[in-house]
């Protein structure tokens, strides 16, 4: 399979041997608009996220998310693109206010028990919604993020002029920043990597597959067998790596 890739840290063709059917139909399903289901890793989180490519996001997608998922709805982003407009992480935002508010001094991540640093940046909202929680508002907060995405990828000399002209903080959908592969292997990491490959903007947005039954996230089996019922592909995260 030849896959053309469109941004400018992407200048040549890929010649890629695919040979994975389940990330053969995970980019099929994402280059059409549709969900993917992303598992980890049985030796990480073990959970498994609603992945879609943000440039196609609807208010239904993030409805289903929310009823169907349940976890935090979320923006992932390659770290490229949050490099050109020098989004930071959120332990470094509070790091940095530590100086001045005590009470973060100890508030630190570094006893996470799935990985060594998180994801999470800051969470914002378009400058166009109204409260910003609703599924239309959400979507649209995800969809302008992804169309100034692919914009910034272009030509970055706007980047930040034209990111703190569309969104404000704080918002109702969490930046999440990829370390890349070689550093962090996480849902973040995993979705933008697979975005690229497919040759689409890597911005996505995910969930959290919940178990109400439980309280817990929903075991692997169970999401298969809905994915299964829904004709959602499923993709491991080892499945992903092996095609990079």
């Amino acid at each position: 399979m030849i896959i053309y890739k469109k941004y400018k840290w992407f200048t040549s063709i890929c010649y890629s041997t695919m040979t994975n059917n389940a990330v053969n139909s995970a980019i099929t399903a994402l280059q059409k608009g549709n969900f993917i289901i992303i598992h980890d890793a049985d030796s990480r989180e073990n959970e498994c996220d609603f992945v879609i490519a943000a440039e196609f996001i609807k208010p239904e997608h993030v409805a289903r998310m929310r009823t169907e998922g349940g976890g935090m709805i979320c923006i992932a982003v390659s770290g490229e693109i949050a490099g050109m407009i020098e989004m930071p992480f959120f332990s470094d935002i509070r790091d940095f206010a530590s100086e001045k508010f005590k009470v973060l001094e100890k508030m630190t991540d570094n006893d996470l028990k799935y990985d060594k640093k998180s994801a999470f940046s800051i969470n914002i909202n378009f400058r166009g919604v109204f409260t910003g929680i609703s599924d239309f508002d959400r979507a649209l907060t995800i969809k302008k993020f992804a169309d100034f995405a692919s914009e910034c990828s272009k030509d970055s000399k706007d980047a930040i002029f034209e990111f703190v002209k569309n969104f404000r903080t704080p918002g109702h959908v969490h930046l999440l920043i990829s370390r890349g592969v070689e550093n962090r292997a996480g849902h973040t990491e995993l979705a933008t990597e697979i975005l690229k490959i497919a040759g689409l903007t890597p911005v996505a947005a995910i969930c959290e597959i919940l178990d109400g039954g439980t309280f817990k996230a929903k075991s692997k089996e169970k999401v298969f067998k809905y994915a299964n019922k829904h004709n959602i592909p499923v993709v491991e995260g080892r499945e992903i790596l092996s095609n990079l």
